[in-house]
């Protein structure tokens, strides 16, 4: 028998939940953007021109480092979400 406190709780875990979740699928949608795709010269000039990533190789390892961080993140709160919904 579940009580109304645990309900209320678990409602509210899981609007957290999806917020935080979207907030994540927002953040991995703008690093897949921000990478410099190998083939397309246009992008690639502007990073190398801009300087705002720093330097190519290095900015490719950090943005491969922050999407591993996402996809695991987006991955727990989807576990997460799922459960509570069981």
């Amino acid at each position: 028998m579940k009580t109304s406190l645990q309900t209320s709780f678990k409602e509210s875990l899981n609007k957290m939940l999806k917020l935080f979740g979207f907030i994540v699928s927002i953040f991995l949608i703008g690093i897949i953007f921000i990478r410099v795709p190998q083939e397309s010269m246009g992008l690639a000039s502007f990073a190398t021109k801009s300087d705002l990533l720093g330097s190519p190789s290095s900015a490719q390892r950090s943005l491969n480092i922050f999407t591993a961080i996402g996809i695991v993140i987006y991955f727990g709160i989807a576990t997460q979400m799922n459960l509570i919904n069981n």
